[in-house]
């Protein structure tokens, strides 16, 4: 593939920083063997090949089924933690939206490992709620906001997340089938929840959102009364990330 198209400083001129964005930059057009990349970037063959191999060790190449240098699996995650980044500093007014809808504290959650962290959080301001402060780290055995969290998860984290958790694989079907998810007395005695996904440009749920309180208020069916506005606020956020359409159940 010609390089005419990609502007490449001298490489002579430029320190192993430049030559890793010259390497990546090559690459965003699709993959190249080592030849096609000397090509492309003007980097000798020995100093290309060296970087190529140090950045597969940080998984930001790897190589397609032809054995040609491709981007790696690293970067969608980083590009994933700059879509966190967005979608905290615009949840808030959403947030306080839907808590004013409902009149429920509204929470953000986002997954980590085998917990699910809170990473917004709006509270009712008066009466018996449900307060779940910013950086509180949860089970992902419990709650509507799990089910939501692994929910659309690909089979071998399904099968594991699904180990010791209160709801069973038919409750997560059936939250993929219509949008949303629901809890009483899961992950707490005595509080109710609702939550929907938020979905990233990769399809990938990114997020929870959720409403939570007391059984006595939501009843224990939460979803009957709340389901469609956390879906609304869910994909509020989904489309300020870029998401276009929303995956298919």
């Amino acid at each position: 593939m010609s390089n005419e198209n990609l502007t490449v400083p001298d490489p002579r001129r430029v320190g192993v920083v430049d030559k890793v964005v010259i390497i990546l930059d090559a690459l965003e057009v699709g993959p190249a063997n080592l030849s096609t990349l000397v090509e492309r970037t003007g980097i000798p063959r020995p100093t290309a090949h060296r970087i190529a191999t140090s950045l597969m060790g940080h998984r930001l190449l790897s190589k397609d089924d032809l054995g040609r240098y491709m981007l790696g699996q690293r970067l969608t995650e980083l590009s994933s933690a700059v879509g966190s980044d967005r979608l905290m500093s615009s949840a808030d007014p959403i947030l306080q939206q839907l808590r004013d809808l409902t009149g429920e504290s509204a929470q953000l959650f986002r997954r980590q490992g085998q917990f699910r962290v809170c990473v917004a959080s709006v509270e009712r301001p008066v009466g018996l709620r449900d307060t779940i402060p910013v950086g509180s780290r949860l089970s992902m055995k419990a709650g509507s906001a799990a089910q939501v969290l692994l929910a659309w998860e690909d089979h071998q984290r399904l099968v594991s997340g699904l180990a010791g958790a209160k709801f069973t694989p038919t409750a997560l079907a059936a939250v993929r089938r219509r949008g949303w998810a629901e809890s009483t007395a899961e992950r707490e005695a005595g509080v109710a929840s609702v939550s929907a996904p938020v979905f990233g440009r990769n399809g990938k749920v990114q997020a929870a959102v959720s409403i939570s309180g007391p059984i006595e208020r939501l009843t224990v069916h939460p979803g009957r009364l709340h389901a469609e506005v956390v879906i609304r606020a869910a994909n509020q956020l989904t489309e300020w990330l870029g998401q276009n359409s929303l995956p298919q159940s």
